[in-house]
């Protein structure tokens, strides 16, 4: 039972702190819906989805009134749809986008995932058929979110996906190139990608979940920051100690509206997804929890430490809240999407090379970096292969969320505007990937892999 006190600091955390949940997503199962027809495949689609959906957002904003909980987004997450196209060409699964993109217009929800494939281990032919369709489908939609599965701790690196993946993020940059390249923002190519992640870009409702579910994504960077605040100066078992305290309260007020909003739904509830995903608003970073533990500035000697710390911290204190978290918990680091890591990155505090490096450590990869329009596509799949490695060899999700901005250089800056915020463009290494990129085939598993 919560006391006068707790309901007063929680009121003070959503009011001063920045605390959300950043979204609501309900995952729907489109297994049902595959066939070789391109008409029946999208009129099947459309009508589940609207169907199923359709009080999304109606419970959602009902949920923010009552509670006084701020609901940033409602979204849908769908079964990979390479799934479904394994007898479409390229063509009709741009067609099969364009109609997730009307449901979810429909619907009225702020983006749909589930434009994805999972090619660990090889290609089937609505793989092929899907990936090459990417740059056209994210160009031609506004709301449709794609990811790409390239690597596993089981299954090794599919590396002829990764060259191909550099090559479609150019695509998608150039056919985007009027919004600098926006349609690579609505584009994550994982490793170890899981099956309840509430969060886009990279959402998808995987093939072992239920009918349809809600699962619910919790953000609180600056409610940390501030519980940071209370004890400077203390040691690191304060400093975690107070971390896991903090997430304990974030992750109890996402597990009440993820089960408020399954019960008027009438879907089972899924997971709370503790990660802290920042915006762009002052205060609301991660970047600054960091800086808050003694750091001059996010990417300073010591900043993968303390993103340890945090990341595991996050993890043991939702843990304890919720028999039911799952997704991605953890600590988010998207550069222009973080206010702190901005300023990091635009002042060379903040490099390529210590984000790799900071990403063996937190919840997923390199997310939301801008780099230059010219970088070359082998120098991509370069950056896609490391990030994979990390993430098979320590059995954790990893992935790449990059934009070569057309027609921008080192220095200059995009703006992407809302919780995207703004990207400042960062470099990269100008040796060239290309030969080892070129050799193709799979970079076998790892021998940790082999558990049965």
């Amino acid at each position: 039972m919560l006391n006068q006190n707790e309901i007063l600091e929680t009121l003070n955390m959503i009011s001063k702190e920045n605390l959300d949940i950043r979204t609501i997503t309900m995952g729907i199962s489109l297994l049902d819906c595959a066939g070789d027809d391109v008409n029946i495949i999208k009129n099947k689609i459309y009508d589940k989805i609207t169907k199923k959906a359709e009080r999304l957002l109606e419970v959602g904003n009902q949920i923010e009134r009552e509670y006084g909980i701020p609901i940033i987004n409602k979204r849908i997450s769908v079964t990979p749809i390479s799934l479904l196209s394994n007898n479409l060409t390229s063509k009709e699964c741009v067609e099969i986008a364009k109609i997730l993109d009307k449901a979810a217009d429909t619907t009225g929800v702020n983006f749909i995932g589930g434009y994805s494939a999972l090619v660990q281990k090889g290609f089937t032919n609505g793989d092929r058929a899907l990936i090459s369709s990417i740059p056209e489908a994210l160009s031609v939609t506004n709301k449709v979110c794609s990811s790409v599965n390239v690597g596993s701790t089981k299954a090794g690196i599919n590396m002829d996906a990764v060259k191909m993946m550099g090559e479609i993020i150019k695509d998608t940059a150039q056919m985007t190139k009027d919004a600098d390249g926006f349609g690579c923002a609505k584009l994550v190519v994982f490793a170890n990608a899981v099956e309840d992640n509430p969060f886009m870009a990279g959402a998808f409702h995987g093939v072992g979940e239920a009918e349809c579910v809600i699962n619910v994504g919790v953000s609180g960077p600056g409610v940390v920051k501030c519980a940071l605040e209370k004890v400077k100066g203390a040691d690191f078992e304060t400093v975690a100690e107070t971390i896991k305290k903090t997430a304990f309260k974030i992750t109890r007020m996402g597990n009440l509206v993820a089960k408020e909003a399954a019960k008027r739904l009438d879907v089972p509830f899924g997971i709370v997804d503790l990660s802290l995903a920042p915006t762009p608003a002052v205060g609301d970073s991660v970047a600054y929890i960091l800086e808050e533990m003694g750091l001059e500035q996010c990417g300073a000697h010591g900043t993968t430490a303390a993103l340890a710390l945090l990341n595991d911290a996050v993890k043991k204190g939702g843990v304890f809240a919720s028999s039911s978290v799952g997704g991605l918990s953890g600590a988010f680091i998207p550069v222009s999407e973080d206010a702190g890591m901005i300023n990091a990155a635009a002042n060379g505090s903040l490099t390529l090379e210590k984000l790799e490096a900071m990403t063996c450590v937190c919840s997923v990869g390199l997310d939301m970096i801008v780099i230059p329009g010219d970088t070359p596509a082998s120098t991509i799949s370069g950056i896609i292969a490391d990030e994979a490695a990390i993430g098979m060899i320590n059995n954790k999700t990893t992935a790449v969320r990059v934009i070569p901005a057309p027609g921008k250089k080192i220095g200059d800056v995009v703006e992407f505007g809302g919780l995207l915020g703004t990207g400042p463009v960062m470099k990269v290494s100008h040796l060239d990937s290309s030969e080892f990129i070129n050799r193709g085939g799979r970079i076998p598993a790892p021998i940790h892999s082999l558990r049965n």
